[in-house]
């Protein structure tokens, strides 16, 4: 058997169908470097695993059950990989005929960088512009207060949205959309993956930042192709926002210290405090609506506390 040059982990969540179009994209082709394709079943109740194991005989399928999100997830699926490379790659992504091959051609020609990721489209071909500059002290205040919609409130979210980048063309970057993410297997094992206490958001960013720390280069690669159907897991996870801002928290934390924690609890403590302020405008004339929006704010926050 061919010893891969690249290994593609492929996390599914009550994803059936998309799982298996990424799938099909990824087989549909002859890489020039060899691949194995490992895909981590998180738990799903929709039939996911069996219809990958039946269609796609070939693939390691590693099942689990539960959902143990997408830093463990990875983790997972990473530790079972044998290649020189190794490829993230969501299960709501469909690669173009060469893509992975020219990001670990990249690396290879390129040692001073640590990651490599490629441009996404929208099914229609639009580009999506998801490179991201690390977030800030300021950036937290901008995005849950509405500072953020003028200026200079304004100025910080477009430097950090990276407005002034078309992603038509390549170029290092801070962070770079994490739906495919390409680096060396030695170096994931090295700076230990993912860290599993962003469980779901800002996971992708801690990891950059930490090669950009180390002065390895994440490049962004815009002749490499893949199509990304947005959000086709996080959009069915019900408690998404909670753990966004748990998970953004534990980031400011890791990396802001303690500042970075209290700032983050100031910062989501304005935009619930807003949002109350916006009931009553929502609904001028409805008394158990606005107790019903007053109700699940008190438990989100006491969710996000907890």
């Amino acid at each position: 058997m061919t010893t891969p040059v690249l290994s593609v982990v492929v996390l599914s969540w009550n994803t059936r169908e998309l799982t298996l179009a990424c799938l099909r994209a990824l087989f549909a082709e002859t890489p020039r470097h060899a691949r194995e394709v490992i895909v981590v079943d998180n738990g799903s109740a929709d039939g996911s695993a069996d219809a990958i194991a039946a269609a796609f005989p070939q693939v390691r399928l590693l099942r689990n059950a539960e959902n143990r999100l997408y830093a463990a997830g990875n983790n997972q699926g990473a530790a079972a990989a044998t290649g020189e490379f190794l490829c993230t790659l969501n299960s709501d992504t469909e690669v173009r005929p060469g893509a992975l091959d020219q990001l670990v051609d990249y690396l290879r020609q390129h040692p001073g960088h640590g990651a490599v990721a490629p441009r996404l489209v929208d099914p229609d071909g639009t580009v999506q512009h998801a490179c991201q500059r690390f977030p800030t002290l300021a950036t937290a205040l901008c995005f849950d207060s509405w500072w953020g919609t003028f200026w200079p409130g304004s100025r910080v979210q477009a430097r950090y949205l990276m407005r002034d980048f078309d992603h038509l063309s390549s170029r290092d970057v801070d962070q770079p959309p994490g739906a495919v993410f390409v680096i060396r297997l030695e170096e994931w094992r090295r700076y230990g993956g993912l860290d599993e206490q962003l469980s779901l958001f800002y996971n992708d960013v801690d990891l950059s930042r930490r090669l950009w720390r180390d002065g390895r280069r994440v490049h962004y690669l815009a002749d490499a192709e893949v199509l990304h159907h947005r959000g086709g897991s996080t959009r069915n996870f019900g408690k998404m926002l909670v753990l966004w801002h748990q998970n953004r928290l534990a980031y400011y934390g890791k990396h802001y210290g303690w500042l970075g924690r209290a700032w983050i609890k100031v910062c989501v403590r304005l935009r619930i405090w807003e949002e109350r302020r916006k009931i009553v405008r929502r609904h001028p004339n409805d008394p158990a609506a606005q107790r019903a929006e007053r109700d699940y704010l008190a438990k989100a926050e006491a969710e996000l506390w907890r």
